[in-house]
């Protein structure tokens, strides 16, 4: 029996562009490696009939398309009422743990779910108020942390995978020293209730940062904002570019072919692998404290931030400011 493999995002962006040439569909499938059926059917499933893309096919929105669905086909439930109760059972009288009730019962062959499936079904119980939930609400009392718990073994859960991810363990040793200009830390500010942000982009050798109020988190928005304005620098300015694991960040590789540059991503939850641009977010957060709703506060506002902390002096260069080290970098580079 075959299996049908889904298509990676990279993939789908080379079917764009081939598009885009007027290839035919057999010879996009022999470039990227797959069955002419495969492409095919691709494009009769993520190329929308009708809307403002009607008859176009965009790898973002192809990508988005099927992860919906993914999310929405029929999955077989495992967690039977049946070994629900079997759980409780073990929990209440018992006191055995989730860890231990997943992994004893699969030793024994018998049917069971995740640890991490359990807790999600514990904590789901605890705050619904529907019916079937009802005989299972006060079993997180059974827990030996009744708190809130954080996944072990996989650090990165929350933050979802990254296509083409590159370690910060992989990025040259030259940018730790700091002697050039164009080695850049990008991150977040998050204002309010996670509800508003400003992307922040800092230079790691002049700290000059350029700051933008963001409309959402959403990949293809930020990305956008990136493009706008580093697009504007000459090609050869910027040579790496530092993130955050967010997944906010996923469209990396869109922006390392726009400026010709190398992503990396720190480690996760270690903030000093970005120590500069969260210097940089600490000082904007004087202006913008964390409790601000960041989606009432104007670009004029956000741009004379900008300014103030471009120009602002810095103990680290002697009290010179980012523009000044800058400039300073320029003139020995042209002598």
């Amino acid at each position: 029996m075959k299996h049908y493999k889904q298509l990676a995002l990279s993939q789908r962006y080379q079917i764009s562009t081939l598009l885009e040439t007027g290839i035919t569909i057999t010879q996009i499938s022999k470039i990227i490696g797959v069955h002419k059926s495969t492409v095919s059917r691709e494009l009769k499933r993520n190329t929308p009939g009708r809307g403002r893309t009607a008859g176009s096919y965009i790898a973002e929105h192809a990508q988005q398309k099927t992860e919906q669905r993914h999310c929405n086909k029929p999955k077989s439930i495992l967690l039977t009422e049946a070994l629900k109760k079997r759980i409780a059972g073990l929990m209440e009288y018992e006191k055995w743990s989730p860890e231990l009730i997943a992994k004893r019962l699969s030793k024994e062959s018998e049917v069971c779910v995740s640890h991490e499936t359990i807790y999600k079904w514990i904590w789901t119980a605890k705050h619904s108020n529907h019916r079937k939930h009802s005989s299972y609400k006060k079993l997180h009392k059974h827990l030996r942390h009744t708190g809130r718990r954080q996944k072990r073994s996989n650090i990165k859960d929350k933050r979802g995978a990254i296509t083409g991810r590159v370690g910060i363990d992989k990025r040259p040793k030259i940018v730790e020293k700091r002697l050039r200009i164009g080695d850049i830390e990008v991150n977040l500010m998050m204002g309010s209730n996670h509800k508003s942000a400003l992307l922040v982009m800092t230079d790691r050798a002049t700290w000059v940062t350029m700051i933008e109020k963001l409309s959402s988190k959403n990949a293809d928005k930020v990305y956008k904002k990136m493009n706008q304005r580093i697009t504007n620098f000459d090609a050869s300015w910027i040579k790496t570019i530092t993130f955050d694991n967010g997944k906010e960040f996923a469209y990396h590789h869109k922006i390392a072919k726009d400026v010709n540059a190398k992503t990396y991503f720190t480690r996760p939850y270690t903030s000093q692998d970005k120590g500069t641009v969260e210097n940089r977010i600490g000082v904007i957060r004087r202006f913008f404290p964390k409790k601000t709703d960041l989606r009432e506060v104007s670009n004029k506002t956000i741009k004379e931030v900008e300014k103030l902390l471009n120009y602002r002096p810095i103990r680290k260069f002697n009290y010179n400011n980012p523009i000044e080290v800058l400039n300073n970098k320029c003139v020995a580079l042209i002598g």
